[in-house]
């Protein structure tokens, strides 16, 4: 059983990205490891952007980045980039943050067109965090998510994800 981490930068719950969110979660949690969110948008927005590593939320969202096993990083998918919400958390983090853990990218957007974010732009800003080992994603169309072609999608991504864990090792003080 693994610690695993979504991040999400979806403005809902309701939103495609918070859909796509409770899919994995639900899948994952299913196969047997802890899950815990991570929702963006209920940091404190000042200490957020002021990057105030102080403030007590901001440090917690940054210690469970840096104590999981595995994240899941989900964003929206707006014109051709990510959201400022993931891209504000990420910028927190130290620089090889991500390292030595799976990392499993999704995102959803309008268009096909936004399928380039995957490559072009979220998946350079993981390896900028130290991200080594990261696994195929999934992108969603909007009015894709919820179908059974779009669930069938996040199940693979969720299994290349188990697929990719390694145990941690954790120093003992």
């Amino acid at each position: 059983m693994s610690d695993l981490l979504i991040i999400s930068g979806a403005p809902s719950h309701t939103a495609p990205t918070g859909v796509v969110v409770s899919h994995v979660s639900a899948v994952l949690k299913a196969l047997g490891h802890r899950v815990s969110l991570l929702d963006v948008r209920s940091l404190p927005t000042l200490s957020l952007l002021t990057e105030d590593l102080r403030d007590a939320e901001i440090s917690a969202a940054v210690s469970a980045v840096l104590s999981a096993d595995g994240v899941v990083v989900a964003s929206p998918v707006y014109r051709a980039a990510y959201s400022g919400l993931v891209k504000t958390l990420l910028d927190l983090l130290p620089k090889k943050a991500l390292r030595g853990r799976a990392v499993l990218p999704l995102a959803t957007g309008g268009s096909q067109g936004f399928l380039v974010a995957m490559d072009y732009a979220l998946h350079p800003l993981l390896a900028a965090k130290g991200a080594d080992q990261v696994v195929r994603g999934e992108f969603v169309l909007d009015q894709k998510v919820g179908s059974l072609e779009s669930a069938a999608l996040l199940d693979a991504a969720a299994d290349r994800f188990v697929s990719a864990l390694t145990p941690r090792l954790r120093k003992v003080s």
